[in-house]
């Protein structure tokens, strides 16, 4: 059954999950929408901007056509088209590269002959049947192909007098399209292309960029087209996916922080669970180790009481058990109490100067009657000439006493424990060694953990709290030391307690 924190971390999580992912989805269903609108609108523009442009140069085109054909005009009205004075007017128009005037007949106005290779430009709209159709309707006629521009005019007799021309297409390009459509401000790219789709002008150069819209020319210049690029890079696509990404991004961060928060809430509630099962244990433990020595206690207590002991060394012998017994619940006791203060946060440690050796082997003496009696191989080497260690002498012996209470545990047929006292690197190293069953590497950093205890079929029989060695790692490291293992199943363990010679 999860905890009362647990569940408040499950459904606080819920309480995350649920609005974040309505807004993911709900954010990018609307930056998609987004997308598809903001492309539409663009090209829409691009499209209104197109046609202003396209009618801006055919204003400009025809306004300089009809300016240089209203002076051909007058030329023709005073008489028979002069060379010279035809040949002046096209001077002042470098827009305009070839002229000819044609009579109604197809007869050659101006100049007296064609140029080479313009017959066969020109002719077939100056013959007859051409010239006819083009006075019937009465029109200026611009036609495809070579952009033979076609103009009626009227001679001084009234006779129709047709004006066919090309135009330059430099000039066009640098006095019509500069000067009209180099005045836009836009970042996109504005071109005009030929009828054959080749590029006469561009404001910039269009390279991989976009074309976004295109509109055709009318009757100034039929069969071109103005159109309009985005250059690369920043297109409305492009900016929209710059956008999609920024938003996919923090949604993957926003994914990404719920998953954190699944995993760690999920790690909590199993480390809950965890705990509340190694409480249960513990206090399973602690009841039976409690009850234990008790039982023990009472036993052989009341067995005195009653006198049925009449033999004075088997009386002291069961003086020593109680002794004994009594020790280890005091120890017990003293573990419990020392393991809620520190949860309390309320431990502290009086630090004094100690001599080691004695402490060592007082703490040792204390097993002493249980170590005879499993028949334990007992070995303390304590270098010579100690210096006093500043320390809390009552905590260390009581780590020191955990230690050896986990070898007599812990051992099997194999019974044989070594302490190893000595200095190194300006710290006092403190060993027990033991030939027991040992633990598993994966496991090593987990027994110092409070409740933990080794999960094999070969330590869940033997008693223990599970507290000791969380207990042993607390005063090392109040001390401003640390403790270490090196052990292998079945090669025994070897504990060690580092503590600074001058105190934490």
């Amino acid at each position: 059954m999860l905890s009362p924190s647990a569940r408040f971390s499950a459904l606080a999580l819920l309480a995350i999950v649920a609005p974040a992912a309505i807004v993911a989805v709900l954010g990018y269903v609307s930056i998609r929408q987004w997308e598809a609108s903001s492309e539409l609108l663009y090209r829409e523009q691009a499209r209104d901007m197109a046609a202003m442009a396209a009618e801006k140069v055919e204003m400009t085109l025809r306004r300089t056509q009809d300016a240089f054909l209203d002076r051909v005009q007058a030329a023709v009205q005073a008489g028979p088209p002069s060379e010279r004075a035809i040949d002046g007017l096209l001077a002042d128009a470098p827009l305009i590269r070839r002229l000819y005037l044609v009579g109604p007949r197809g007869d050659l106005l101006y100049p007296r002959a064609w140029r080479e290779g313009d017959q066969a430009i020109f002719g077939p709209y100056v013959s007859a049947t051409a010239l006819h159709k083009l006075v019937r309707e009465g029109r200026r006629d611009v036609v495809a192909g070579n952009q033979v521009c076609l103009a009626l005019l009227t001679a001084r007799s009234g006779a129709p007098v047709v004006a066919a021309f090309l135009r330059d297409v430099e000039t066009l390009r640098r006095d019509v399209f500069e000067t009209t459509l180099g005045t836009f401000e836009s970042p996109t790219i504005i071109a005009v292309l030929d009828h054959e789709g080749r590029t006469v002008y561009s404001r910039a150069p269009i390279g991989d960029a976009q074309r976004l819209s295109s509109v055709a020319f009318r009757d100034a210049l039929p069969d071109w087209r103005l159109a309009i690029y985005q250059s690369p890079g920043a297109s409305p696509r492009q900016a929209v996916r710059r956008q999609v990404m920024l938003f996919t991004g923090a949604l993957g961060i926003l994914v990404a922080v719920i998953v954190a928060g699944i995993v760690a809430t999920w790690r909590l509630i199993r480390r809950e669970t965890e705990m509340a099962r190694l409480k249960s244990d513990f206090v399973a433990n602690v009841s039976h180790d409690l009850r234990t020595p008790l039982s023990v206690i009472r036993m052989f207590g009341e067995t005195l009481e009653m006198g049925r002991v009449t033999d004075e060394a088997r009386r002291q012998e069961y003086y020593r058990v109680i002794t004994r017994e009594g020790e280890r619940l005091s120890r017990l006791i003293d573990n419990v109490l020392d393991f809620s203060r520190i949860e309390g946060g309320r431990r502290t440690y009086d630090m004094a100067p100690t001599p080691v050796e004695p402490l060592v082997r007082s703490t040792l003496e204390a097993f002493a009657y249980p170590l005879a009696q499993q028949g334990f191989k007992v070995e303390v080497g304590v270098a010579a000439d100690l210096p006093d260690v500043v320390m809390a002498a009552d905590a260390v012996g009581q780590a020191l006493a955990n230690l050896v209470d986990n070898v007599i545990k812990y051992s099997a047929g194999d019974r044989a424990i070594a302490i190893d006292v000595r200095t190194a690197d300006e710290r006092l190293v403190i060993a027990v060694s033991d030939r027991g069953i040992g633990i598993a590497r994966e496991e090593h950093a987990r027994i110092f953990e409070k409740f933990y205890r080794v999960g094999r079929s070969d330590t869940q029989g033997r008693r223990g709290s599970g507290v000791g060695l969380a207990l042993v790692r607390h005063v090392a490291e109040s001390h401003g030391g640390d403790v270490t293992v090196e052990s292998e199943p079945g090669q025994g363990s070897c504990f060690t307690l580092r503590l600074p010679l001058g105190g934490a």
